[in-house]
């Protein structure tokens, strides 16, 4: 976490969270959700306004955490803004062979792969030491083949365990839309 959020999380602690206004899609790309998209439909139904700018993005990535309760927020200054998720709190992008196929989030966060397994969707998922996260569309591919070479200590590509999607926040500890509770 950036040293000024820090010293504002210090500065004014009670500032109130925020819900709802930030999203993660299952492609790594972040929305804005502003009242007006709110009031139009739920994430991802609606989306939002998909933030392009480099340095706030770069801000968010720096600044983005879970709480103990599998809550993902991004600390903007003294303020928690919670993440609706798409799928899942990571969106794994993978690297050709060349670079030993290394797996990054989309946060830009090297990870180290612990298992794999896909959803009823064949949509693929890797576990990591940073969690868990969708593999993005656009790296599937280069994923397979990571598997058909054994480049991770996971099961062969033919005996991935299927993992209904709707299990996934329970069984990996994370909450799609975070709401204050009552």
């Amino acid at each position: 976490m950036d040293d000024i959020v820090k010293a504002a999380m210090l500065k004014w602690p009670q500032v109130p969270n925020c819900h709802g206004w930030l999203a993660l899609g299952a492609r790594g790309q972040w929305f804005m959700r502003d009242d007006r998209v709110q009031a139009a439909g739920p994430f991802p139904r609606v989306l939002g306004s998909r933030i392009e700018h480099t340095k706030l993005l770069e801000f968010i990535h720096r600044n983005y955490a879970c709480d103990a309760a599998g809550a993902w927020y991004f600390q903007n200054g003294p303020q928690r803004v919670y993440v609706d998720l798409e799928v899942t709190p990571h969106v794994w992008r993978i690297a050709v062979a060349d670079s030993g196929w290394a797996v990054t989030a989309h946060t830009g966060t090297a990870a180290q792969v612990t298992d794999a397994f896909v959803d009823e969707n064949g949509r693929l998922f890797l576990n990591t030491d940073l969690g868990l996260g969708l593999v993005h569309s656009m790296d599937s591919g280069l994923a397979v083949q990571a598997l058909e070479a054994r480049a991770w200590p996971v099961p062969a590509i033919d005996q991935l365990r299927t993992v209904p999607a709707a299990e996934l926040p329970q069984r990996f500890g994370f909450v799609l839309s975070p709401r204050p509770s009552a």
